[in-house]
């Protein structure tokens, strides 16, 4: 916008220089043109009195020499009484013109080498017309010219200068404020919530800023709202946490009392980082730094160890692969675990009991993939169970699931696909990207990690026997 109005401003103000300028030059011009002719004039009428008075040559030559003009001047007398004509001074007028002026007895300007000449027509004595002459140099023409042609540039020159310096700090007043206005919205846009934009610059920018920082006061009111609601409806079910932790204490001894109170006491654990996180005073925006992670493998093992219990009490037959030696991911424990147990909640709430499942896991050199399938009806559309809070229309199902899986394998530059497994049902593929870029890539390399996931894709499709 700021060079926009430079631009705008420099072409009008240059097209008002030169509307005026040139004029203003050729009337100069004129003037000088005007003034050096009006003067030969004079001369020659400074002479007129003497031509009418007497024709004789040597007083006619002192004349002319007393007019200040011998060598601009000449005096031209035609024959007339038996006396033959004279001429004074030096011609530079043409025979035919002198004899035109003569004739129509009215003065006349003409064009010579170096100038012009003034041919003044003047009536003697005897009734005959007699010329003068006068020469104008080119010098006297243009005196002055040049000069007022150098003032009226320097002028224009300095008009447009001042101009384009006007225009580009008005332009700086208004695009400083549009500018802090657009880092504000950057900033608000990153999560920085205390980004707010000073309420200065034109009347306009002054109202978006006015606007700007209210939206930023009412996301920030929004957040914290959001914040409180989402603790006190995790603090409500601290009543019922205590009941089950209650029951679960006299349940008595067995393996089914002791998952029972292990599953108490991981609610309670659950419920309790929900609440601090719920209010905390500053959203988490930033990326894991470098050593951020946990081992898949690790994960899945003690996820599975809690599932398998319910497995075998609804006889249903697992399998878990590719858990046998350690597999970093760049995701917290605590994540992992959740996006886990959302999908194989979802198993074992969307699937007949007595249906089988399987989780595998695959360490790539660019990519870890965990594969959660499992043997029963499968989702008839995939994309729109992508969806957050699509849900899958039973009771109890909030459709968020899904969709915190895949914010999870987003954060690493990963996916979420939704396909069919080789055990005839669902199979949800986890692609958590180790090197922060995403599985597509770009040009030949991403060619390759394409293939390398279809090849490991197709490794997990290969059939397996269940236990």
């Amino acid at each position: 916008m700021r060079w926009a109005l430079v631009k705008v401003c420099l072409a009008v103000t240059t097209m008002v220089v030169v509307a005026f300028a040139v004029p203003l030059g050729l009337v100069v011009r004129e003037m000088a043109r005007d003034r050096a002719f009006s003067s030969a004039e004079r001369e020659a009428a400074a002479v007129a009195p003497a031509l009418s008075i007497t024709t004789d040559r040597d007083k006619l030559e002192r004349v002319v020499v007393s007019a200040g003009a011998d060598s601009g001047m000449a005096v031209h007398l035609p024959a007339s009484g038996g006396r033959a004509a004279i001429d004074l001074g030096r011609q530079r007028a043409a025979d035919r013109d002198i004899a035109a002026v003569r004739r129509m007895g009215r003065a006349s300007t003409g064009t010579v080498p170096g100038g012009s000449t003034l041919l003044q027509p003047v009536a003697l004595g005897s009734g005959a017309i007699a010329v003068v002459e006068v020469y104008v140099p080119e010098s006297e023409v243009t005196n002055g010219v040049g000069t007022a042609w150098a003032v009226l540039a320097a002028v224009g020159l300095a008009l447009i200068v001042g101009s384009v310096a006007v225009a580009d700090r008005l332009g700086v007043r208004m695009v400083r404020p549009a500018q802090r206005l657009a880092e504000g919205a950057h900033e608000l846009g990153e999560g920085r919530l205390g980004a707010r934009v000073p309420e200065d610059g034109p009347a306009e920018l002054r109202l978006a800023a006015v606007a700007f920082n209210s939206m930023a006061d009412q996301v920030v009111q929004l957040l914290a709202n959001e914040r409180e609601l989402a603790a006190d409806l995790s603090h409500r079910l601290r009543t019922p946490l205590t009941v089950l932790r209650l029951n679960a204490a006299s349940l008595g001894a067995g393996p089914a009392a002791d998952q029972t109170r292990s599953a108490v006491a991981q609610l309670e654990r659950e419920v309790d980082t929900i609440i601090r996180t719920a209010r905390e005073a500053k959203p988490q925006t930033a990326a894991a730094g470098p050593g951020a992670g946990c081992d898949a493998a690790e994960v899945v093992r003690r996820r599975m160890e809690f599932w398998s219990a319910l497995a075998e009490d609804e006889g249903r037959k697992w399998r878990v692969a590719g858990v046998d030696r350690p597999v970093r991911i760049p995701v917290a424990r605590a994540d992992l675990a959740a996006a886990l147990d959302a999908l194989l909640g979802n198993v074992f709430r969307h699937t007949a009991e007595g249906t089988a499942f399987a989780v595998d896991v695959h360490n790539g050199d660019d990519a870890v993939i965990v594969l959660i399938s499992d043997a029963g009806p499968g989702i008839p559309d995939p994309d729109a169970a992508m969806a957050r809070g699509s849900g899958s229309g039973a009771a109890g199902s909030t459709g968020l699931g899904l969709d915190i899986v895949r914010r999870l394998a987003e954060s690493t530059g990963g996916d979420v696909r939704i396909g069919s497994s080789v055990l005839g049902g669902t199979e949800v593929r986890i692609w958590f990207q180790l090197d922060g870029r995403g599985p597509a890539g770009r040009g030949h390399r991403g060619s390759a990690r394409r293939r390398r996931a279809r090849r490991l894709v197709s490794t997990f499709n290969r059939p397996r026997s269940l236990p």
